[in-house]
Formats: C-alpha cells, structure tokens, sequence
C-alpha cells in the first residue's frame, strides 16, 4: 500500500533553518506529482510548493524565494528546504502525491503522510 513518511519538522527560532524530507513506498513515486501542505490549527489546508512529475515546481506566494520543494527519483524521497522561516509558518507540514495529466499536476492528491510539525517562535 502507499504510504508517505514526513520527517525534520522541529521548533526553531526566526529566521532559522529546517528540511523536512518525505520518504515515499507503495506507488509510483516518478509519476505522479508531489506537494507539500500545511495546515495551522483553526485554519485551513494550503498548498505550499509542488513539484510535478517534470520537476517544475510551484511555490504559494507567502514561501517564494524562502523555500524549496525538491524530489528524488532515485530514492523516492521529497524534501522540502524552508529558509527565513517566520512565525506564520508554524502548522503542520503533509506530504502528498497527485495524478498529473498531460504533463501538469492536478487538484486531487490520494496519498498523504502523517504529518511532521513545524514550530516557528519569535
């Protein structure tokens, strides 16, 4: 079965640095797009960064030019590099991997992770 394994969430301070890592079994990693999500509690879900099965990646505005979504095939591993990090960062960070269609990533995603926590303090 598929299974998705986040990892490297931690408490850091502003400004500091974390990468969270996504270990992917049980589906073919190489075709299908991933993503990172978070959620905060009393908010809703959102998409932070995605990467598609051609490596173009996608970054919600609030994280452009401080994160950094990468895969690698060969280890079916996702990563996920979160520099400059701010209190409004602090939720829970999913992995999850989607069908893409005609080369580009759709909405629905079918398998996700656990979760790992990101705790960002002033």
């Amino acid at each position: 079965q598929a299974q998705l394994v986040e990892s490297g969430g931690a408490s850091v301070q502003a400004g500091g640095s974390l990468r969270l890592s996504c270990a992917a079994s049980g589906y073919s990693y190489s075709t299908h797009c991933m993503g990172w999500f978070r959620q905060a509690p009393g908010k809703e879900r959102e998409r932070v960064a995605i990467i598609g099965t051609d490596f173009a990646t996608w970054y919600a505005d609030f994280v452009k030019g401080r994160f950094t979504i990468a895969r690698d095939n060969a280890k079916n591993t996702l990563y996920l590099q979160m520099n400059s990090l701010k209190p409004e960062d602090t939720a829970m960070y999913y992995c999850a991997a989607g069908n893409v269609r005609g080369g580009s990533c759709l909405r629905v995603y079918n398998y996700w992770g656990q979760g790992t926590q990101v705790t960002v303090s002033s």
